[in-house]
């Protein structure tokens, strides 16, 4: 999945974190899933597995329970898996070589695409219930918009690496874009969960800014939500419309403003803005 090696995280890892809490919320013995390329559910990511069966199982869409998952996109659930009607059981060996008797599986759907497959099973003869389902269609969830986010941040990072190589030029329309594309990184380090990929996706937002920002010699120093606040106010923003974008109060982001100029010495958000540049804050 992964078009940014040096940014995103493993996607993996995301799934295995919403395994654990899976099973933490439900108490179920076995949880396990994968990632979902070109349509083929590979299984890699099992906790509480009693044989080897299941691990880098591939699943094509249609095929199984994940598999039909898959290709209608929407949970399913089993409430005895040997006896179930509804799906396709080329998987029986595996699956019954694990004693499951009732299973639930969610796709994870980013952009309409299924991009992931997330499981939980029990092997007593009480069928998981509804409960279970809404557990893992909100693990789902939260992964679908964790994915979503790190897909984001992939764009934007393409774009900074297509702005730096153009930076060389000087043109008004480049510096413009460097400057959009800055201020949706720290938007977008705002927004992911990751502390990890949060702290390089402000580490590259810093880099961007010292491309083409200027250095006066005077150290100012601003807090990450000051240089955010000022980053949108760059593009043009009004107050309302950096609240909006940064998930601010209007009045939080006054107050942002207010001592990011102060820290400045600006008497104006335009003013502030130039200055930042200068101090090599903002690009």
């Amino acid at each position: 999945m992964s078009t940014s090696p040096l940014v995103r995280p493993r996607d993996v890892d995301a799934i295995r974190g919403e395994l654990r809490e899976i099973r933490v919320r439900l108490g179920v013995p076995l949880v396990f899933g994968g990632e979902v390329t070109a349509g083929t559910l590979l299984i890699s990511e099992l906790l509480g597995a009693r044989t080897p069966g299941l691990r880098n199982l591939h699943v094509p869409a249609g095929s199984g329970l994940g598999g039909r998952v898959v290709a209608e996109r929407r949970p399913d659930l089993v409430a005895d898996y040997a006896s179930a009607r509804t799906i396709t059981h080329q998987f029986d060996q595996p699956v019954l070589a694990e004693g499951i008797r009732s299973i639930v599986a969610t796709p994870v759907i980013v952009g309409g695409v299924a991009r992931a497959v997330l499981y939980a099973a029990v092997r007593d003869q009480h069928p998981l219930g509804n409960h279970a389902v809404d557990v893992v269609i909100q693990a789902g969830r939260r992964l679908t918009n964790e994915l979503t986010v790190r897909d984001e941040v992939d764009r934007r990072v393409r774009l900074l690496d297509n702005a730096q190589v153009r930076q060389p030029s000087g043109a008004a329309a480049d510096r413009e874009e460097l400057r959009a594309v800055y201020a949706e990184l720290r938007d977008a380090a705002g927004a992911v969960n990751d502390p990890d990929l949060r702290a390089r996706l402000r580490s590259l937002s810093n880099r961007l800014g010292a491309i083409s920002g200027g250095s006066s010699g005077v150290a100012v120093s601003l807090s990450v939500r000051e240089t955010d606040v000022l980053a949108q106010i760059a593009l043009g923003c009004t107050n309302a419309e950096t609240a909006r974008r940064l998930a601010l109060r209007p009045e939080t982001v006054k107050s942002y403003l207010r001592n990011a100029m102060r820290k400045l010495g600006a008497h104006t958000r335009h003013e502030a803005v130039v200055l930042a540049r200068r101090h090599g804050l903002l690009p």
